[in-house]
């Protein structure tokens, strides 16, 4: 299958394999605004003009694949037990195989509601400003997702093992980081009162 030629520089990857264990339900099928959040997340990629948008199914991929826009291309992990390492190696991979001269990925979670084309927009231009090569969200006094990595690191992103994600990265090269403030970053749902408290507060964004 041939692709269309990919403008950005930049390419996302969404992570979406986990089988939300403490919610009981896909969390990525979780309805808010009117769509789910999977689909929310990824028309929001296709907003800011970021491609390709790769997503990584896992445990519900049957239900969770048709929810996904056709902007967006699925990758399956089949290791996504192994946790979210697993995910990101996959997703870097098929991203580098699409478009092997790719500079850099941003990498994204399924279950943060507030993102917005803008954020990811801020994010692309403050790589290209202050000369570091990731760039990374704070909120609550911790820096996370999303995560803009250069290609400097994608080596060590397909390295990734176990649950630990791409924290372990940051955490490893503290003077690469330029920090994000995204204090709505903050909310992610893990549980049914994470949902709750979610679709209550919604009317006040």
């Amino acid at each position: 299958m041939s692709h269309q030629p990919f403008m950005s520089d930049t390419g996302v990857i969404i992570l979406s394999a986990g089988n939300s264990s403490r919610l009981g339900q896909p969390k990525q099928l979780l309805s808010y605004r009117g769509r789910s959040l999977i689909n929310g997340l990824v028309e929001t990629v296709s907003e800011a003009g970021i491609a390709p948008c790769i997503v990584v199914l896992g445990a519900y991929r049957e239900i969770i694949g048709p929810e996904i826009p056709k902007t967006a291309q699925i990758v399956y992990n089949e290791l996504w037990q192994e946790g979210m390492g697993s995910s990101i190696r996959t997703g870097v991979m098929e991203l580098l195989r699409i478009v092997p001269e790719i500079k850099n990925v941003l990498i994204m979670v399924s279950d943060q509601p507030f993102i917005t084309a803008a954020l990811l927009d801020d994010m692309i231009a403050r790589k290209a400003e202050c000369g570091k090569e990731i760039v990374a969200c704070s909120y609550n006094n911790i820096i996370g997702t999303p995560v803009l990595f250069g290609k400097r690191f994608f080596e060590e992103l397909i390295s990734l093992k176990g649950s630990g994600g791409a924290r372990k990265i940051l955490e490893k090269y503290p003077d690469c980081v330029q920090q994000m403030p995204f204090e709505d970053g903050s909310t992610d749902i893990d549980t049914e009162e994470d949902y709750k408290n979610l679709l209550k507060n919604k009317t006040g964004r």
